[in-house]
């Protein structure tokens, strides 16, 4: 079994859950995907650092990150992979709320402005999140190239921010999991 038949069996395993619930869009839905059981997991974190890292290989930016909580494993992955292969990459986390203290800054991390820069989520829905820290990425210097989640929803997200001309990458979909957009 290759690196993503083996993280798409653990996703299948540990982050998807049926039950209605509500996402963060404010959409009601019939199954949850809860990434963190597998990028909080040491197989799933290598797995996932190694894909994204091979799907950015041919142009890596200069830093990567995105919003708090859910990209924070993603992107300590990710720079931790990199560092392995002898490359470097600057990590940093977007606050979802502003810091009232210290040098109250929205992200975090060893950035500088002009830096080239890829958004990671781990569930791309409507991505009013990923948007949201595109903004304070943006507005911290960086140059946001495009985005990279775990899972896409296939619920809008992708054509919002091509609209931005923000380039969209997917390790799955949910129809890879027999799942439909709801």
């Amino acid at each position: 079994m290759n690196n993503k038949e083996q993280l798409k069996n653990l996703i299948a395993k540990l982050a998807i859950k049926r039950g209605e619930v509500t996402l963060a869009s404010g959409a009601k839905a019939d199954y949850y995907i809860d990434c963190r059981k597998v990028t909080l997991d040491s197989i799933g974190a290598a797995l996932i650092g190694n894909a994204i890292f091979e799907m950015l290989s041919a142009n890596l930016p200069d830093a990567i990150g995105g919003m708090a909580i859910g990209a924070d494993p993603i992107t300590g992955s990710v720079i931790s992979v990199a560092g392995g292969h002898g490359k470097q990459i600057s990590g940093f986390i977007v606050r979802k709320e502003e810091k009232k203290h210290g040098m109250a800054q929205m992200v975090e991390g060893p950035i500088q402005a002009g830096q080239s820069a890829i958004m990671v989520e781990d569930v791309v829905t409507t991505g009013g999140s990923s948007l949201k820290a595109i903004k304070y990425a943006e507005e911290a210097g960086l140059n946001v190239k495009g985005i990279v989640c775990i899972v896409d929803r296939l619920a809008g997200g992708r054509a919002k921010f091509e609209e931005l001309g923000i380039t969209f990458q997917s390790l799955f979909t949910i129809e890879d999991f027999g799942l439909t957009p709801n």
